[in-house]
């Protein structure tokens, strides 16, 4: 990894000089935009709206207009700014870990000790994890200036951005303003299907499916071509299996999906268990009819 920053943590008289690398990369499957007709390639071109050329990058700075007036603001305006000056990520206030909403947060940067600051590096990690706090921080970046969360992930600190505040847009929905009235049947079919669903979160059992599947087909038509059968590609999924556009009771629903969790969660515990003893699968037959006829009764 390579380090877009360098700065350094800053808390009373405290200095932690730290590099700063980004925590997150894009996987998606790179795409550009062509003529469909031809296949030609589209090009955006930076052209100037008086004399009519094409602008090279390094010519091109950024203005405001204020409807009668532009300001043209040079990359040396811009980096005259003292904030952008800055290289400290200064520590304003140290916050109870469970007092940052996730919505406000953005990007996540890690942050790598200096070679000469691992000790302070090493004692800021382990107060934040004591104290069970996070640091609220201000720093510039990349000319902006944020606002940030430094907190502890496994042996690291680990820096993200904020939103601001009035950057949270307010949720004002008139129907949330009514309180419609749920019966403890409800409740119970409710907990009880989250329940089924219950576990402890995996990030790495899950995967992007649509660019997985966007791999698929450029594959099948890199080898096919134009002609690819997407059908065949993917397979069909009836509409049924979808379960279409059916509207059900909210009982009724709670009530099939807890049905159909419960099933499919013995369907693979009992082939799990078939697994390592196939040669007496008669015997097992014989056990488990019993437990089918109880199950019915109360129905």
């Amino acid at each position: 990894m390579r380090a877009i920053w360098t700065g350094a943590i800053t808390f009373g008289l405290v200095n932690v000089p730290v590099k700063v690398y980004s925590a997150t990369e894009d996987h998606d499957v790179p795409l550009h935009q062509v003529h469909d007709a031809d296949g030609g390639r589209i090009r955006y071109q930076r052209r100037c709206e008086i004399d009519g050329k094409v602008i090279p990058y390094e010519h091109i700075v950024k203005a405001y207009d204020d409807g009668e007036r532009t300001v043209i603001l040079t990359a040396e305006d811009l980096a005259s700014l003292p904030a952008e000056r800055s290289r400290e990520i200064d520590v304003v206030e140290f916050v109870p870990n469970d007092q940052l909403d996730p919505l406000m947060f953005d990007r996540s940067y890690y942050l790598e000790p200096d070679s000469k600051s691992l000790k302070a590096y090493a004692l800021l990690r382990k107060t934040l994890e004591d104290e069970e706090r996070t640091a609220i921080v201000e720093f510039a970046l990349r000319q902006k200036t944020r606002l940030g969360a430094l907190r502890v992930r496994g042996n690291l600190l680990v820096l993200q951005t904020l939103l601001w505040h009035d950057e949270i847009r307010e949720a004002d929905f008139p129907s949330l303003d009514q309180t419609p009235r749920i019966t403890d049947r409800e409740l119970q079919l409710s907990s009880a299907l989250m329940e089924s669903f219950a576990g402890d979160f995996e990030p790495e059992k899950f995967s992007d499916d649509y660019q997985e599947e966007l791999r698929k087909l450029i594959d099948a038509k890199l080898e096919q071509g134009e002609s690819v059968d997407t059908a065949a590609t993917f397979g069909e999924e009836e509409e049924a299996a979808k379960g279409g556009g059916e509207v059900i009771d909210l009982m009724e629903a709670l009530q099939r999906s807890v049905e159909r969790s419960r099933s499919s969660k013995s369907g693979s515990t009992s082939s799990s268990e078939k697994k390592p003893a196939a040669k007496s699968t008669s015997s097992k037959t014989t056990r488990k009819a019993p437990a089918k006829k109880s199950a019915k009764k109360p129905a």
